[in-house]
């Protein structure tokens, strides 16, 4: 008698790809995903496509997200190597013969597309250096970190020459955290701190000075110093580099308490505030909903980066400790960033809120990450106990 087997049904061999996922840590990504495509709508439905290419960019970053949450930790490690290698030469190749554009030299053409290798180093640089002290862990000595301080100064001092100071100190913040995380001794970290303490209120006391028309700074370009010194004071230029952080600050104070309600931002849509679908759109937000809104806003954050903290805790090796808590924490960084400049208590610099702000390139690194740190997850849930 013939036997007749019957094709189980998609679910069902779908199963084992869907098994381990951190369910609380998604649901915070799918939350936050949500409010991005409320707010494009709310802040962008008469830009002609904006909407429909943010759900597009989103859907992007969850397939992303969703194939790398496949590639086993030890296949990451075993990429951590090549990755950052070939993202150097990538650097220095736009170094030789980049495309420039608006003043910065950070693109490289590739004849079929056109990529900006800074970016895919905010994900190389925490899998190298989680790498190294994978490799060191148990024998670790004051030349180990030495080694992966270098490791880490020279694609960030390849970006800063573009120039590209946000992306920079992005890629900095990335490694080090790792470098923070892999044991980095307490003593190392406080003299810095002091130092940068002290530089900022030096900054601000000789503001009048340094900031005097004509003073160079010769450690940042000229663009740079005035994002500074319009940080310090806005006011001196409010029709010009002071006006973004004025019309950001202006748009935050007047949702006061409640929001001035869904689509009805008036410094929005009269287009007072600048980029208000991608570097600006918190201002966006908090003109719309409030301040109670933003409360809401930073609670969803603080759990998804908190949640993304206890999956790199329960990580089942070093590797994936130190690079699922780099990713999670750079991530942090970002909205930490986009939120204080455009409240006026950080420069402009070209950082976007995660999951809110418009842009593909930033929101498949976003997928990239959050596939590494969901693998991380479902490696450690699938160790047998």
């Amino acid at each position: 008698m013939a036997v007749v087997l019957q094709k189980p049904p998609l679910h069902v061999r779908l199963a084992p790809l869907m098994r381990g996922y951190d369910v609380p840590f998604l649901l915070s990504v799918a939350l936050l995903a949500l409010i991005g495509q409320v707010v494009m709508y709310s802040v962008a439905y008469d830009i002609p496509g904006r909407v429909a290419d943010h759900a597009r960019n989103l859907l992007i970053a969850a397939g992303v997200m969703v194939v790398v949450s496949q590639v086993p930790p030890q296949r990451l490690q075993a990429l951590a190597l090549p990755a950052y290698t070939v993202v150097v030469l990538l650097l220095v190749a736009v170094e030789l013969f980049g495309v420039t554009r608006k003043g910065a030299q950070r693109w490289l053409d590739l004849g079929l597309l056109t990529i900006q290798p800074s970016e895919l180093m905010k994900i190389a640089m925490p899998l190298m250096l989680a790498w190294w002290f994978q490799r060191r862990e148990g024998r670790l000595a004051q030349i180990d970190f030495l080694v992966a301080a270098a490791l880490l100064a020279l694609p960030v001092a390849l970006i800063l020459k573009q120039p590209d100071l946000g992306t920079a100190l992005l890629v900095l913040a990335s490694g080090l955290f790792v470098i923070y995380f892999a044991g980095l001794s307490w003593k190392l970290i406080v003299p810095p701190l002091v130092l940068g303490a002290a530089g900022v209120v030096t900054l601000i006391v000789m503001e009048p000075q340094w900031c005097a028309p004509g003073v160079d700074w010769v450690v940042l370009h000229e663009y740079q110093r005035q994002r500074v010194c319009t940080l310090l004071d806005p006011a001196k230029d409010p029709l010009g580099k002071g006006f973004h952080i004025l019309q950001g600050m202006i748009a935050i104070g007047s949702g006061g308490l409640w929001g001035k309600g869904f689509m009805e931002g008036t410094q929005t849509h009269l287009d007072f505030v600048p980029e208000r679908s991608t570097d600006f759109i918190f201002a966006a937000f908090a003109e719309e909903f409030g301040f109670l809104g933003v409360l809401g806003l930073l609670a969803a954050y603080t759990y998804f980066v908190a949640r993304g903290l206890m999956l790199a805790a329960a990580a089942s090796t070093l590797f994936g400790r130190l690079l699922a808590g780099a990713l999670i924490l750079v991530q942090f960084v970002y909205a930490f960033v986009n939120m204080g400049m455009v409240s006026g208590l950080l420069p402009v610099v070209g950082v976007p809120l995660p999951f809110l702000s418009y842009g593909g390139t930033a929101m498949v690194t976003l997928g990239a990450s959050l596939g590494m740190m969901l693998s991380v997850g479902r490696h450690k849930r699938l160790v047998p106990s």
